[in-house]
């Protein structure tokens, strides 16, 4: 009989150490002060919620991509801006909701905020400017993903993305530059397709002086009609030839035309064509492109050495 009675309590007493295990192992403290306990469970749990709320944020994203592709009459640029701003109000939600897992005291974060505060004057200051920049760029409708800018450092491409940081742009290469969000927001920016796709060009060339105007007003049209970018060849597009100036040893030309929305993303390629297409009429016409010249006067070598010879 004791025996038994011995054996019944051995076994309630693994049970109910079986039990408390894990329970025992979620609660250890790894941080203790007056009035704050942090656990182990504690900090699972939040971070558990933190990742719910990006994979959330992924997912609303995804859906969104997803439903402008479907939709051709959506704004892809909207749809951008509405999934990044998701993102940030997710994002936020999540360190929050990870922060009252943990249990911590709204009180510690005034240390927190003055901590913070010194950071942003020293280092994170220029984290801070950009990543109020990207909020700008994500509200003003001067600038959207898709179009095409070119900034006053030089560089030119097709705006991908607005991140925290900096804004990712695509060149004609293929190269992906990543460009801090303030240079769009203090800095010259050309937006090439802001409004309607259409860009005005203009391409200087030369031609001889005693060159027929008329004629070669009509290879610089045959030119134009040759590249494929010309938008049109009547009306108020229609491309026009204009005599510039009176240079020292050419006649200055332009040849003013309007570029389709595709060319308008290329301009060096369309700059290009046009010079290959106006080299070919002009030559077909008779026409000559002339080159510098100069006139270089030589004095008489013997009054030369007189003159510098001769006493001041």
């Amino acid at each position: 009989m004791r025996s038994h009675q011995a054996t019944s309590a051995l076994t309630a007493l693994a049970s109910a150490d079986a039990g408390t295990v894990p329970g025992n192992w979620l609660g250890s403290r790894l941080l203790h002060t007056d009035d704050f306990d942090l656990s182990l469970g504690a900090v699972i749990a939040a971070c558990l919620l933190f990742l719910a709320c990006l994979a959330l944020s992924a997912i609303l994203r995804h859906l969104l991509r997803r439903y402008a592709r479907r939709h051709e009459n959506v704004n892809p640029s909207a749809v951008y801006t509405v999934g990044r701003l998701t993102h940030y109000l997710l994002l936020t939600l999540g360190v929050l909701l990870a922060l009252n897992a943990t249990g911590i005291p709204m009180a510690r974060f005034t240390v927190f905020a003055g901590a913070l505060g010194v950071g942003l004057g020293f280092g994170l200051q220029a984290i801070f400017n950009n990543f109020v920049c990207g909020l700008i760029l994500l509200f003003d409708r001067s600038l959207r993903v898709g179009d095409f800018v070119e900034l006053a450092s030089g560089v030119h491409g097709v705006v991908r993305g607005i991140h925290i940081r900096a804004t990712r742009v695509t060149t004609n290469d293929d190269l992906d530059i990543l460009v801090p969000n303030s240079e769009f927001v203090t800095g010259q920016v050309v937006n090439w397709t802001v409004r309607e796709g259409l860009r005005r060009l203009k391409v200087p060339f030369h031609v001889a002086y005693g060159s027929d105007k008329e004629q070669v007003k009509e290879a610089a049209l045959d030119a134009a009609r040759a590249v494929p970018h010309t938008y049109a060849f009547e009306g108020p597009h229609a491309p026009q030839v204009w005599l510039a100036e009176f240079g020292d040893w050419a006649l200055k030309f332009q040849l003013v035309v309007w570029l389709n929305a595709d060319a308008t993303r290329r301009p060096g390629a369309a700059t290009a064509a046009y010079n290959w297409a106006l080299h070919s009429a002009l030559q077909a016409h008779g026409i000559r492109i002339p080159l510098p010249q100069y006139d270089v006067r030589l004095r008489d070598a013997q009054a030369v050495t007189a003159t510098d010879s001769s006493p001041h």
